[in-house]
């Protein structure tokens, strides 16, 4: 509550709806009484959960933000120039930091009149959204609190919604199973009209070696970072984790070409969720897979976007190859 005050104080438009707030338990009841145990990963990212993250981003083994963030800071200027927004939409905005690689060239351009920022976390939005508010006073900056994964409906295009860009970073899209990112992409599809884009971000395949040292740093802040979806768990559901008995891991699977990440449980226990009514065993050595991140080639993501009807306008890619932004068209 006191997260969704500090967004309207701030001048933020707020939009949220109580629904949202029973996303976590439906994950945790189908991830935790399956075979294997899962979890979604938009559950790393509460206040501390996001503060984490930016520390990963600093990491020397973690490339994936900085390579995003060169390419923004080199080909933004082009993407604006590209696609014409006059609205950024930000699914899984987070701490939005880089928001302003897109948001600055579209003010230079005399183009930018909303930002929609939508993300499952208040608290994660909260100094985000209030900083952009000061940042562009002129535009309109909206906090959508919600599950973009599951329902994208109070983004829905009206009659006076202006030329729109959909921003999805952070190779983010590489958390989703095949079959997921096309169920994505189809509820994403009717956010945009004729000349409206989507920008996605792309981790590409590379030597798997470079790609697990980004998932497990020598100073073990990825492994925090994992831990904390289980006190997420604790302080939500009021489930009894003790965090010091599951062990981080992140194994390259060369043959889907991803990553997998997971918490695995060191001890046979039982851990109560009270909030669900619930008990949760786990075996010596069982794990709960947290995370996967696939990692693409440019006829992959063709092949995706064709399959909903969409078609890779542009493509954008660093030097070496190592990261990419593709800008999807109707």
């Amino acid at each position: 509550m006191r997260d969704l005050e500090a967004l309207e104080a701030a001048g933020v438009e707020l939009h949220a709806r109580p629904e949202n707030w029973t996303a976590l338990a439906a994950d945790v009841l189908q991830g935790l009484l399956s075979t294997p145990k899962t979890l979604p990963p938009r559950w790393f990212y509460d206040a501390w959960g996001s503060e984490l993250f930016d520390r990963i981003t600093e990491l020397d083994e973690y490339y994936l933000t900085r390579r995003e963030v060169a390419l923004l800071e080199a080909a933004g200027p082009q993407i604006v120039a590209d696609a014409r927004p006059r609205e950024l939409v930000e699914l899984g905005s987070g701490s939005s930091t880089k928001t302003p690689l897109l948001l600055d060239p579209m003010a230079e351009a005399g183009l930018l009149q909303r930002y929609v920022a939508v993300d499952v976390s208040a608290s994660a939005m909260e100094a985000a959204a209030a900083a952009l508010a000061r940042r562009y006073p002129a535009a309109e900056i909206v906090a959508e609190v919600s599950d973009f994964t599951r329902d994208l409906g109070a983004l829905a295009r009206r009659p006076f919604t202006p030329r729109r860009m959909v921003a999805f970073l952070g190779s983010t899209l590489g958390n989703l199973q095949p079959v997921e990112v096309r169920a994505f992409l189809e509820r994403v599809k009717p956010l945009l009209g004729a000349g409206d884009g989507l920008l996605v971000g792309h981790d590409l395949v590379k030597d798997p070696a470079i790609i697990e040292a980004a998932y497990d740093d020598d100073a073990g802040v990825t492994a925090e970072f994992n831990r904390n979806m289980l006190a997420v768990l604790n302080r939500e559901l009021g489930a009894s984790f003790d965090l010091s008995t599951f062990s981080h891991e992140a194994t390259y699977n060369a043959l889907l070409d991803r990553i997998e990440i997971r918490l695995r449980s060191n001890v046979a226990q039982v851990v109560p969720i009270p909030g669900l009514g619930l008990e949760v065993p786990f075996l010596e050595g069982e794990s709960i897979l947290t995370e996967i991140s696939r990692k693409f080639t440019r006829p992959v993501i063709e092949r995706a976007y064709a399959e909903v009807g969409l078609r890779l306008a542009e493509w954008y890619e660093d030097e070496d190859g190592w990261y990419a932004l593709s800008l999807a068209q109707i």
